[in-house]
């Protein structure tokens, strides 16, 4: 039994206690009741809630509920979008942009962004933004009667998800913006494009995110491919603390480069051609023959190529390809003379100081080291070389324009003097009388000078713009230290296709290469970074091969996104990605995808069946 002393002691402590508790309670009692935060409607009481900073302003807050069309201002037709959920649509300028002439392309305001959101309810927490359309980007996200881009309003009406996207600081989506009126750069410009416009595209939609729901995103990723696909490289290597997962796929890495390199095709077809180019039936005879000669897996032509590195063929030596008049069997207007096989070589290679191409035995231009005189590279064999005259000559910009011209028989050489290789020429130059008409400026307007370079006047245009890369706000996006964004857990997606008609595929691998150096080896870097290549795959089409037979597996739409989700919020990490044929054209292939340097090897059974390959 306890002591009376004991029992008098609990006693007062109880006591005690029971006091300081009422005394709390009184306290409590006194002190004024916090309301809970307002969540804002979608109306100007966003502004006051957001608070941006000093270069941000709010120019449009507009609702949208469930079915209404996604427009402001335009007309409504039988393909315009309609909202998925109710949304909330903010449009944000972000200064300081480029001041200038009302008329001038390189005035800028500053930075369009839209934000879409979600209401409450239908929120999952997330963001997930996209990227630009590719080339020189631009849009009309600063203008208030036009919705400048559909595809974030589908993300975030059928996700749930915040989502965004921006113009990359211009209206124009040729090159014009990029020179000021005096003919010299416009370095704002050029910054905004080449990474701060992603980036502060990040910052205020988290920033509006947490105005309108009272607490930030969970978890935020980024989707972009061609021009996006480059800037989600950027944000890894600048801006590592603005996603959690990015997905970048086909990527516009080393712009200069590309886009210089690019622009080479035309300028075989002027100086080695007489500026006539070859028929689309001519191109593609050359291009399937280079199919069937490498496409075999398994005893079976697949219709495209699974190991482009390892195609040597060379049109010069193929009798079947060439007229009679070079020595050759083929008596159809397809035919192709010595001469314009050894362009489709030139072609093929890539870029080179004189204007030279070694034989495709010794030097396919398939590997990623660059050596000699050879500056850039050129397409696999098999890719569409029709579709690259159109998707690297004109960026896809007008595609009535193609059908039209194609149509007319008119081909590459006017399409790809408008289009975003000679824009970016004549920037290397500060002469934009090499561009196309579509370029303008008060200096001087395009005219389709390029049709006059040398190989030689070309190749020093492609190293003026290497080292004008800090006046272009470092566009190459190559930096492969991406320590900070993996210390901070971020993890990296990206595909590209063997077939890419617009981007060589080689200069991804380039760059995958110098991050495995950087980041200490394969492991390290697949640890948070995978890059996955997928043979026949296309850039402007879901397949990029010269053979409308062919049906290659391809990504999926959202597949990468949930792999990303997965590994992300779940800890899932991919591997081997099952893919399949998009069309329901037979045979529909099934075929892994596996992280480079790894890459589908076949084993035995079926070459068209996943269960055929093993990733080695």
């Amino acid at each position: 039994m306890r002591s009376l002393a004991t029992s008098l002691l609990a006693t007062a402590s109880l006591v005690v206690m029971l006091s300081s508790c009422a005394d709390e309670a009184k306290q409590s009692a006194a002190l004024p009741v916090r309301p809970a935060p307002k969540i804002p409607t979608c109306d100007d009481s966003i502004k006051s809630a957001f608070r941006p900073d000093e270069l941000t302003t709010v120019i449009l807050v507009k609702a949208f509920k469930k079915g209404d069309p996604l427009v402001l201002s335009e007309s409504v037709t039988e393909q315009t979008p309609k909202a998925a959920n109710d949304l909330c649509l903010v449009k944000l300028n972000v200064g300081p942009g480029n001041p200038g002439p009302a008329d001038a392309p390189s005035t800028s305001p500053g930075i369009g962004i839209e934000v879409w959101l979600p209401t409450p309810a239908n929120w999952d927490g997330r963001m997930h933004t996209v990227g630009g359309l590719g080339g020189f980007d631009g849009g009309k996200h600063g203008s208030t009667k036009e919705v400048a881009w559909f595809h974030a309003a589908i993300t975030a009406g059928d996700e749930g998800a915040v989502s965004a996207s921006t113009n990359s600081g211009h209206s124009q989506t040729d090159g014009s913006w990029a020179m000021r009126p005096d003919g010299t750069p416009n370095r704002q410009g050029w910054i905004d494009f080449a990474h701060r416009a992603q980036h502060e595209m990040a910052v205020k939609t988290k920033a509006l995110a947490a105005a309108y729901y009272g607490r930030p995103p969970k978890f935020s990723y980024y989707e972009g491919s061609s021009t996006g696909g480059r800037h989600g490289y950027r944000l890894a290597q600048e801006y590592p603390a603005d996603y959690d997962g990015i997905i970048a796929n086909l990527p516009a890495m080393n712009w200069v480069e590309w886009t210089t390199g690019g622009f080479y095709q035309s300028l075989v077809t002027e100086r080695d051609l007489g500026g006539k180019p070859m028929t689309e039936g001519q191109e593609d005879l050359v291009s399937n023959a280079a199919i069937h000669a490498c496409d075999m897996v398994g005893g079976q032509h697949l219709g495209y190529i699974m190991d482009n590195a390892a195609c040597h063929y060379d049109p010069t030596k193929d009798a079947t390809v060439l007229c009679r008049m070079s020595g050759g069997k083929n008596t159809t207007p397809d035919c192709v003379t010595k001469l314009q096989a050894n362009a489709i070589n030139k072609m093929w290679y890539g870029i080179t100081a004189d204007g030279s191409v070694p034989s495709p035995a010794v030097d396919n231009g398939a590997e990623w080291e660059l050596s000699g005189n050879h500056k850039w590279y050129g397409d696999m064999r098999g890719t569409s070389l029709y579709l690259t005259y159109f998707a690297k000559g004109m960026g896809l910009r007008n595609p009535a324009a193609l059908a039209a011209g194609a149509a007319n028989g008119q081909r590459s050489l006017a399409a790809a003097g408008e289009g975003y290789g000679a824009d970016q020429v004549a920037l290397e130059l500060q002469n934009p009388t090499i561009a196309g008409p579509t370029f303008k400026n008060a200096s001087g307007d395009g005219e389709r000078l390029w049709r006059e370079l040398s190989y030689a006047q070309l190749a020093n245009a492609f190293d003026r713009g290497v080292a004008l890369g800090p006046v272009f706000g470092r566009i190459s996006s190559d930096n492969p230290d991406l320590s900070a964004f993996k210390a901070r857990g971020g993890k990296f997606l990206s595909w590209q296709g063997w077939n890419d008609e617009t981007i060589p595929v080689q200069g991804t691998i380039r760059y995958y290469n110098h991050v495995i150096a950087k980041m200490g080896g394969v492991a390290n870097t697949q640890s948070f970074f995978k890059l996955y290549l997928a043979p026949g795959a296309g850039h402007v089409s879901p397949q990029g091969t010269s053979n409308p037979e062919a049906n290659p597996p391809t990504v999926g739409a959202g597949q990468f996104y949930k792999l990303m989700v997965d590994w992300v919020e779940k800890g899932i990490e991919p591997n081997r990605v099952e893919i399949k044929s998009p069309s329901s054209k037979l045979p529909v292939i099934t075929q892994p995808l596996c992280p480079y340097p790894q890459k589908a090897t076949y084993t035995r059974g079926d070459p068209r069946v996943t269960t055929s390959y093993t990733c080695s």
